[in-house]
């Protein structure tokens, strides 16, 4: 891409980029980080078994709820407020969730770290979108934001095994504070948001209606299934409101002047390959997380400190794919054959893990399954995070930087369910299958346990596959720098080198 006079990019962006990274990072981490903490917070604030699971519940509802209305302000608003505000609200939730004294004051800290997610992710996204305009600066930018994106899910189970160890589970809320607190003084004084990219266009209040209610229904439907069942009234029910509240999304969103998500977003096949593999993989890889957990502490006895470190290498596999591998290739060769073989890489890293019994070696299994299945994610994130803003218009960046953080939690959320579920019944299964022979009624629940965490994980090497079938075939740009790859329109970029300061 070549650049004329005056049209030079913002000088300061590296140093935005490190900010950028810093409260993606704590949004990630804050995904699982909690997942630790959650057992000694229930003792100590009194949270029935029926009501913890809205610890992590009341957070995904209001996050992955928001987040096309979070990208919508962020268009409409400015990127650089939106962040800030984003960033500063969710320290104050943080410090209350910290300091809470009942079940209440949990529930309603963990809605609100969601409402300030949903603005901050979004903006995070799109900021990047707009400063990196040159396809090899872009490429390591969004290298650096892919690793992270992947990896910071893990880091967060090591951080809240010290954390809960070593100090107590509050301090699991609490280290957000810092980390918000240096991210947005850093982004107030540093990131320079281009002029004119904002979308000044009335808010589509029916469409924040619907999509809304919409997502909150989808999502909690299936975390209520993961509890309650498939067949439970009350989660049929949601899913049958999703389908009707987001075919009444739609249907508004093409006949609406101003629409809150313009149908060109999701129309344009390399975005909608973007969203639909990515949200698969995400489902295949949250639902390892959770098993893995169980795996370490429950059958192997490791501390939460250990059970984090025992994710390392799928944290330097995911750093390694995304900043040494996507990074360097993605200028060299189309997104499609980084994305497909990625996901296939991540699917034989699964594939290990389907082996998975009671006396299984880390060294020899988990170990380079982790690190396949790292190495794969990180190379195929980082060009589907850069997609995620494929030939966006920039008035349209927020959004579409809205739709992966949409696609990556309702990925979440499915992936926790259907997973859990699927192992639910294959170790009912196997309960009954070896009960009249086994003289150790431990041993057969450990036993029943790992055969139904590898039925589970096979249904992950399977949507895997998909998704690599998906980035393959749907994703068809050609490598940035060659006109179809660079993530931007014709138009969009002039309008985003303005190296114009806006406060």
């Amino acid at each position: 891409m070549s650049r004329t006079a005056g049209t030079l990019p913002d000088p300061s962006r590296w140093k935005a980029l490190a900010f950028i990274a810093l409260a993606q990072l704590m949004v990630v981490l804050d995904a699982t980080i909690v997942n630790i903490a959650l057992p000694s917070a229930q003792t100590d604030l009194g949270i029935s078994e029926g009501n913890k699971q809205w610890v992590i519940t009341a957070y995904a509802l209001a996050f992955g709820g928001l987040l096309l209305f979070g990208g919508r302000i962020a268009d409409l608003w400015g990127r650089k407020r939106t962040f800030v505000v984003g960033l500063l609200g969710f320290a104050a939730a943080s410090a209350l969730g910290g300091a809470a004294t009942g079940e209440a004051m949990m529930f309603g800290s963990r809605a609100l770290q969601g409402v300030f997610g949903a603005l901050l992710a979004p903006a995070a996204l799109s900021l990047l979108a707009v400063m990196f305009t040159d396809a090899k600066e872009r490429a390591k930018a969004f290298g650096i934001y892919g690793a992270i994106a992947g990896g910071g899910g893990a880091v967060g189970l090591i951080l809240g095994g010290f954390l809960t160890e070593y100090l107590n589970w509050r301090w699991t809320f609490f280290v957000n504070i810092p980390f918000a607190i240096i991210a947005a003084a850093g982004a107030y004084f540093v990131i320079r948001e281009p002029s004119g990219s904002r979308n000044r266009s009335p808010l589509d209040i029916p469409g924040v209606v619907l999509s809304t209610l919409g997502l909150v229904a989808l999502v909690y439907g299936f975390t209520r299934a993961e509890s309650a069942g498939w067949s439970d009234s009350l989660t049929v029910g949601m899913f049958v409101a999703a389908v009707v509240l987001l075919a009444a999304f739609v249907a508004t969103e093409a006949r609406v002047k101003s629409p809150l998500l313009p149908l060109r977003v999701l129309m344009e096949r390399n975005r909608g390959g973007v969203y639909l593999s990515l949200g698969l993989a995400i489902i295949a890889m949250f639902g390892l997380f959770l098993f893995l957990t169980y795996y370490l502490q429950v059958v192997q006895g490791y501390s939460p400190v250990k059970t984090g470190f025992a994710f390392m290498p799928m944290i330097v596999g995911m750093i390694t794919g995304s900043t040494q591998i996507g990074a360097r290739l993605m200028t060299r060769v189309p997104p499609r054959l980084l994305m497909g073989p990625g996901f296939l890489v991540a699917a034989v890293g699964m594939l290990l893990l389907t082996q998975l019994d009671i006396n299984t070696s880390y060294t020899a299994v988990i170990l380079p399954g982790q690190l396949l299945l790292g190495l794969g994610m990180g190379t195929a994130f980082m060009p589907a995070m850069s997609l995620a803003t494929h030939g966006i218009e920039p008035r349209d960046a927020g959004v579409a930087s809205a739709m992966v953080n949409t696609s990556q939690q309702v990925g979440g959320a499915i992936g926790t369910a259907l997973l859990n579920t699927i192992a639910a019944g294959a170790t009912t299964a196997y309960v009954a299958d070896h009960a009249a022979g086994a003289s150790d009624p431990k041993l057969l629940e450990l036993q029943a346990m790992v055969a139904g965490f590898s039925s589970a994980i096979w249904w992950a090497v399977g949507i895997l596959v998909a998704a690599s079938a998906i980035a393959v075939a749907l994703i068809n740009t050609g490598r940035p720098g060659t006109g179809a790859g660079d993530g931007l329109t014709d138009g969009a970029e002039e309008e985003f080198r303005i190296p114009v300061v806006a406060h």
